[in-house]
């Protein structure tokens, strides 16, 4: 039987790593990445000395039918994406998915290595509720947008979503249009040196904003409640 690890990595400090997911980048046969140079980052800080190939969104077919090959070598492999966990608006949920239609549990054993995750990350110090929550990943950036802002108006549940310093304003100028009364949270730069959490109304996060455009910077997971 070989071993597939779905490894969490930092997602900004690199301090944020497990001694198990150190322990297993060590020990499997080769470690894929959505980005080998960011990789190498972590391998080179933690003195892990290991072979990598890349798998990321644009990666063919022929790669999987390669990963295919060496699990049935009865390698062991390691899956990182380039901050938090693997498959979570990532495009390793798609490879889990073929090596499960692939491979029964006999053949390949599919183990998660638990750690960094946005979404959890952001959740746990905004001080919305969140004993109920729905994540939404990146929002779709034309079709059915206006869609999904409706829906985050009229649910009761907390809404959880990323979104990118070129669209942050839109989002927020959407959400005060549809949903003025809610309460957001921007969660920015998380675990890094200029982290930030902003609560309040949409149009208020939105002013803030535009009042300090070099806020404007840094990936964002929004939360709405």
């Amino acid at each position: 039987m070989s071993k597939f690890y779905v490894v969490a990595t930092p997602i900004g400090n690199m301090g944020d790593i497990t001694l198990r997911a150190i322990e297993t980048l060590k020990n499997v046969d080769l470690i894929l990445c959505e980005d080998t140079r960011e990789t190498k980052k972590i391998l080179n800080k933690y003195r892990i000395n290991k072979e990598t190939m890349s798998y990321h969104t644009q990666s063919k077919l022929s790669k999987i039918d390669k990963i295919f090959e060496l699990l049935e070598e009865r390698k062991d492999l390691a899956l990182v994406s380039d901050a938090g966990t693997p498959g979570i608006s990532d495009p390793g949920a798609m490879l889990v998915s073929k090596i499960k239609e692939k491979f029964s549990s006999d053949e390949v054993q599919v183990i998660p290595i638990p750690g960094a995750s946005a979404v959890i990350t952001a959740l746990s110090a905004s001080g919305l509720p969140t004993h109920e929550f729905t994540f939404l990943g990146f929002l779709p950036h034309k079709k059915g947008r206006e869609t999904l802002f409706k829906e985050i108006a009229e649910t009761k549940r907390t809404m959880v979503f990323y979104e990118s310093p070129h669209r942050i304003l839109k989002t927020l100028e959407s959400l005060a249009r549809f949903c003025p009364n809610k309460k957001v949270c921007i969660a920015r730069e998380l675990t890094k040196i200029y982290e930030e959490f902003k609560t309040g109304s949409p149009k208020e996060v939105l002013d803030y904003l535009i009042e300090n455009p070099i806020k404007q910077k840094g990936e964002f997971t929004v939360i709405v409640s």
